[in-house]
C-alpha cells in the first residue's frame, strides 16, 4: 500500500493548479444603458450562476447613452427600454459592418404614477396626453380635486421618455412646466412626496405611489399593468425591454444572454417586478 508521502507531489501540483486558475483574470462584461433596466440587469448579474471566469460592470445613464456607448465600442451589451432608431442602426453598420443584434429580454408596463392620496380612479390615453402636453392643468378636469397638476418626466436621453413621447403623446412636446428627472427612482420619490403630482415609469418601481389604471379610449375598460394585461396587449402602454450588441455574441457574453432568456433568467424578471417575455 502506497504511503501518504507518495501522493504529496500530486496534491501539491493540484493545489498549485487550483491557485493558478483562481488567480487568472476574469473577463469583464460591461452592460450600459437604460436606467429603467438597471435594477433588473444588476439582479441578473448577481444571480447568474457561472461567474467563475466572468465579472460584470453595470451602469445606467439612459438608453440613448447605452446605444452611443455600443456604437463607440465602449460597452459589450447595451440595455435599452426602446428600439434602436434607423440612424443608430446605420451608425453601427458603418462602424462594425454589422447592423446590430436585438434581443428581447423582458416586458414592461409603462405605469402612470400619482400620489397615494390622489382620488383619480382611472385615465384614458387621451387624458394622459392632454395632461403631459399641458392642455389639462387641473385635477378636477379628470375626476380629481380642484388642484393644479404638477408634471414629472424623465430626461430626453431616456428610452422611457422617448417611448412615452412617441406612443402616448403621439410625438407632441411635453408641457414646458414638466420637471425632468434623471432616473425613474428619483421621479417616483418626487411623486410620492407631492399630492398633486403625476409621472410615468417602469412598473417595477411602483413603491409608495399609486398606479392609475389606463383605458385605450372612453369606451374601453381601464386596466392596470400586470402579466395578463401586458401579454394580451390589453394594457395600452406595454413595451419590450432589450439587449443590443454590435457583434454576434460568443463565449461568456453568449452564455450570459442565453441564461437571461432561459426560464431561470426569466424567473428573475418576475422577481424584480417586470414581466417575462412571452414564448410563442
Amino acid at each position: 500500500m502506497k504511503s501518504f508521502r507518495t501522493y504529496l507531489p500530486l496534491i501539491a501540483a493540484f493545489f498549485v493548479l487550483t491557485v493558478v486558475v483562481l488567480a487568472l483574470p476574469k473577463e469583464r462584461i460591461t452592460i450600459k444603458g437604460s436606467d429603467t433596466m438597471v435594477i433588473l440587469v444588476q439582479r441578473w448579474t448577481e444571480m447568474y450562476p457561472d461567474k467563475t471566469n466572468t465579472e460584470f460592470q453595470v451602469t445606467g445613464g439612459g438608453s440613448g447613452t447605452g446605444i452611443a456607448a455600443l456604437i463607440n465600442g465602449t460597452t459589450n451589451i447595451c440595455s435599452s427600454s426602446r428600439p434602436m432608431k434607423k440612424e443608430e442602426v446605420a451608425q453601427l453598420q458603418e462602424k462594425f459592418g454589422y447592423k446590430g443584434l436585438e434581443i428581447r429580454v423582458a416586458m414592461d408596463g409603462l405605469a402612470i404614477y400619482v400620489h397615494k392620496s390622489n382620488p383619480v380612479k382611472q385615465l384614458t390615453m387621451a387624458q394622459v396626453k392632454d395632461i403631459f402636453t399641458g392642455k389639462t392643468t387641473n385635477w378636477k378636469d379628470v375626476g380629481g380635486a380642484n388642484k393644479p397638476i404638477l408634471l414629472y418626466s424623465r430626461e430626453n436621453n431616456s428610452g422611457t421618455y422617448e417611448f412615452f413621447k412617441e406612443h402616448v403623446l403621439n410625438k407632441a412636446d411635453f408641457a414646458s412646466s414638466a420637471q425632468h428627472m434623471a432616473g425613474t427612482a428619483a421621479l417616483i420619490n418626487a411623486v410620492s412626496k407631492d399630492p398633486n403630482s403625476i409621472g410615468f415609469g417602469g412598473a417595477a418601481y411602483a413603491k409608495n405611489v399609486k398606479e392609475v389604471p389606463i383605458a385605450k379610449d372612453a369606451n374601453s375598460k381601464a386596466v392596470a399593468p400586470n402579466i395578463s394585461s401586458i401579454h394580451s396587449g390589453e394594457y395600452p402602454i406595454s413595451r419590450f425591454l432589450y439587449f443590443y450588441l454590435n457583434r454576434k455574441p460568443e463565449g461568456n457574453v453568449k452564455k450570459f444572454i442565453d441564461w437571461v432568456i432561459s426560464p431561470a433568467g426569466q424567473k428573475v424578471v418576475t422577481e424584480v417586478g417586470y414581466y417575462p417575455i412571452r414564448k410563442k
